[in-house]
This record gives structure tokens, C-alpha cells and sequence, in this order.
């Protein structure tokens, strides 16, 4: 059977498989189907990031879904956390966002959040894609005033706005701070920097004029080198870069130097631990965060949990084992106790709170844990393919494995969401992992040029 999700939602080049009109109508009308048939719900509720075919998708996503009988609750751009947070507090039946988050603007993508704000489970998006290459919704659709209809709602940035900065301690303001904001040109280009104007900052602001072609462009979490600059041209207090979809947060303190999540994660986990409300004393984060990281936490009393990469298995374990904070390197960043999903703006708020606290700036809290050397290297292939499938490549592996010994790590994934695979490494001396992950990158690109 054909599959459309990866392993955050669907996604792929606007306008082409799977993101093509026709196909995003049937995922429309297939997440109604399910809505209206297991869940006996009768709205969805569809938000975007500022890409261009963000217009299109949306209509069709909103076309399918009324054609099931299902009506339609549009609120435009709003990062991801805010269309989980909008979804569960207007008691809507499901929340689906339209974005392509960190990748660039010819890229979209359809994430779906369920009637909790979670993320569907593989088995929910198994159905979808039954429904849709089976057939089975073909003799359903309803007809005259059972056809659904569709809305939208006007003050859903207001109201992610007020959750938001109910999040920050009602006896603290940032009256004190300079910050530097990148909003990426994308979701959160409305929202973020009223938050933090709000609550008394400076704010300075880069990536809020979105063209619908400029999201990610040279800017926000994916170039935080561009708000560091920014931070050391002004001497201000911070920075904070945020992606396109406002789900991801990467800073810099006030020297201009990039604080990345397994840092700001040792912050808030050693804050959580010493006011007893980190769950089981348990961090849960991905196999890609460093292993400084896990000697921090260990070094709290703590211990930490890894998952396969991507926000959606962190949350997953997370749920099941009764764990409220996570996230990964990347900067998604996971408070359990405010939010469903990773939320860029809200771990801001939850950082800046400890700032205050402390009464120290970033530099000084983010020396809780040293990081040990870490390679990353990705191999752009012409189609998807399994590492394991590569001729000599395990053997490959195995051996410099070996070679590293319990000195390091290794680890080779196959992108989720495009044609790349990923090779980390990570250890004691930077110039033998380096020269580890090019090895280990040439015997994939043998098999890639034939």
C-alpha cells in the first residue's frame, strides 16, 4: 500500500505527491470520515504557516473535510502549539496544521492533532491512508444540509496570546530585558513578539515580515548565527529563534554564543528537580541529544529517557510512563504541564522565569553541562533508502563502532521527511569522529553515484 505520513505527518513539495490538492481533499475527507464515524465529532479545526501554497491547501483540506459532513473552524497562521491549545480549548473533534515547519517555503505539510491535542498515533494514520487508497469513502458522502460548512475564527491569536503569558509567573515581568527575537518569517510572526512586549521587554524583532516565500529563509532556529549577531551588535540580554511553525526554540545568551535544547533542557530539568515537579526526577529526550546532557541530569539525581527522533515519540513516551518534560536537541521543547506539543514561545517564557529567579544571566546557567564534540552529516540521496540496505555499509558501521569503543556514539538514520540520511557522531576527540562520520558518508555516496 502506498504511504503518505512520515514521521511528522505528510509532507512533501508543494503542488507535487503526496501535497497536491487532490490529494490533501481526500486526507480531508478521510480525518472527517474517522472524526464523524469513531469519534461522533462534527468539527476540525485547520491552522497554517505563512507559506504560499498555504491558500491552497487550505482550501482543499477545508473542501474535503465538508464534504464528509463535517464542519470547519479556520483561525490562518498560528504556530502548531497554538492550534493544539486552540483545538482543545474549543472542544473541537480534531486540530490540523498546515506547515512544513523547519523546511523551506516550497516544502508544506499536514500534521493532525486529536481531539487532546496530541499527535495521531502510526496506527490512526494507517486507517487515514487505508481510507484513502481503498476507496471505502467513495458511496459515503453525504448530501444536501448534511454537507458541513465552514468558519473561522477571528481571535485565536488573542486567545493563544493570554494562555501563553498565563504560563509566566504572575509576579514576574521582563521590564529588564532586551531580547532579540527571530520569528523565522513564519507562524509565530504575530504572536511571540506581543507576548513578550506584553510582559514588559524590549523587543527587537527579526523575521516578522513573512511573503509567503521567505519562512525559514537565512533566519530563525535553523540560522540562529543571524539573531547572535543581532544580540552582540545591541548587548542585549538574549536571543530567541523560533521556526517556522513556532515549535522549536534555539537561543543565544548575552554574548552571542547559541544555547542549543540539550542545554536549555539541563536548565529547566535542574529547575523542575528543585522544586520536586519533574516526574520520577526522568528527562525524556532523543538518541541525538549529547551525551553531556545525560551526565548533567544523572549528576541531579535525575535520569533520562531516549526515544527515536521526532517530538511525537518523546510526547508518546512521555504519556505512557507518566513524564512531564522533554524535548530534543533541536530546540522542540515538551512542558506536559502547560502544553501537548513542543511549544518555541512558551520554553522562552519558561527559561526567561528561571533567569529571573536565579538572577543570573544565560551564559552562567548554561555552563550546567559541558557538551561533548557531536558530527552531524547529512547525505542527500536520489530516493529513500534504509542504511541497512546499503552494500558494506553495516559492515562499515560495525567497524568504526568498534574503532570509537565506549569512548563515543554513532548513530545513521534515514530522514523522516526527505530523501537524506543522517550520520552522527559523538565523542571524546573531535578530529577522530569527524574523520568517523566522513568515512561512514562516502560509503553511502558510493551506492548513491552508482
Amino acid at each position: 500500500m502506498k504511504k503518505l505520513f512520515g514521521t511528522d505527518g505528510v509532507r512533501g513539495v508543494a503542488n507535487i505527491y503526496p501535497m497536491t490538492s487532490e490529494i490533501v481533499m481526500q486526507l480531508g475527507r478521510a480525518i472527517a470520515f474517522i472524526i464523524k464515524n469513531r469519534v461522533e465529532g462534527n468539527t476540525i479545526i485547520i491552522g497554517k504557516d505563512t507559506r504560499l501554497s498555504g491558500y491552497m491547501i487550505e482550501n482543499a483540506l477545508a473542501a474535503g473535510i465538508c464534504s464528509m459532513g463535517v464542519d470547519v473552524q479556520i483561525v490562518g497562521p498560528l504556530p502548531t502549539p497554538g492550534i493544539a491549545f486552540i483545538t482543545t480549548s474549543m472542544r473541537a473533534d480534531a486540530g490540523v496544521v498546515i506547515s512544513a515547519s523547519h523546511n523551506p517555503f516550497q516544502d508544506n505539510g499536514i500534521k493532525i492533532f486529536s481531539a487532546n491535542g496530541h499527535k495521531l498515533p502510526d496506527e490512526l494514520e494507517a486507517d487515514i491512508e487505508d481510507l484513502i487508497f481503498s476507496q471505502k469513502m467513495a458511496a459515503l458522502r453525504p448530501v444536501a444540509d448534511e454537507i458541513g460548512k465552514a468558519s473561522r475564527i477571528d481571535d485565536a491569536s488573542g486567545r493563544y496570546i493570554v494562555y501563553l503569558k498565563n504560563t509566566f509567573p504572575r509576579n514576574y515581568v521582563l521590564d529588564d530585558f532586551h531580547i532579540v527575537l527571530d520569528c523565522a518569517h513564519g507562524a509565530t510572526y504575530k504572536v511571540a513578539p506581543h507576548v513578550f512586549t506584553e510582559l514588559g521587554a524590549k523587543v527587537t524583532t527579526i523575521g516578522t515580515e513573512p511573503n509567503g516565500k521567505n519562512i525559514n529563509h537565512e533566519c530563525g532556529a535553523l540560522h540562529p548565527e543571524v539573531m547572535a549577531a543581532k544580540v552582540k551588535q545591541l548587548g542585549a540580554d538574549i536571543g530567541l529563534a523560533l521556526d517556522g511553525d513556532g515549535d522549536r526554540l534555539i537561543v543565544c545568551d548575552e554574548h552571542g554564543t547559541i544555547v542549543d535544547g540539550d542545554h536549555i533542557m539541563a536548565i529547566c530539568a535542574a529547575d523542575l528537580i528543585s522544586r520536586r515537579k519533574l516526574k520520577k526526577k526522568t528527562l525524556v529526550t532523543t538518541v541525538m541529544s549529547n551525551m553531556g546532557l545525560e551526565q548533567a541530569i544523572t549528576g541531579m539525581g535525575g535520569q533520562m529517557v531516549r526515544t527515536q527522533v521526532g517530538d511525537r515519540y518523546v510526547v508518546e513516551a512521555m504519556r505512557t510512563k507518566g513524564y512531564n518534560f522533554g524535548g530534543e536537541q533541536s530546540g522542540h521543547l515538551v512542558f506536559l504541564d502547560y502544553n501537548t506539543t513542543g511549544d518555541g514561545t512558551l520554553a522562552a517564557l519558561q527559561l526567561l522565569a528561571i533567569m529571573i529567579k536565579k538572577n543570573k544571566p544565560l551564559s552562567e546557567l548554561a555552563a550546567i553541562m559541558s557538551t561533548y564534540p557531536q558530527i552531524l552529516k547529512n547525505v542527500r540521496m536520489g530516493t529513500k533508502i534504509d542504511p541497512e540496505h546499503i552494500p558494506g555499509f553495516p559492515e562499515a558501521l560495525k567497524a568504526a563502532s568498534q574503532r570509537l569503543g565506549n569512548r563515543g556514539r554513532i548513530l545513521v538514520r534515514p530522514s523522516g521527511t526527505e530523501p537524506v540520511i543522517r550520520v552522527m557522531t559523538e565523542g571524546e576527540d573531535e578530529q577522530e569522529i569527524i574523520a568517523v562520520a566522513e568515512e561512514l558518508c562516502e560509503v553511502i555516496r558510493k551506492v548513491d553515484r552508482g
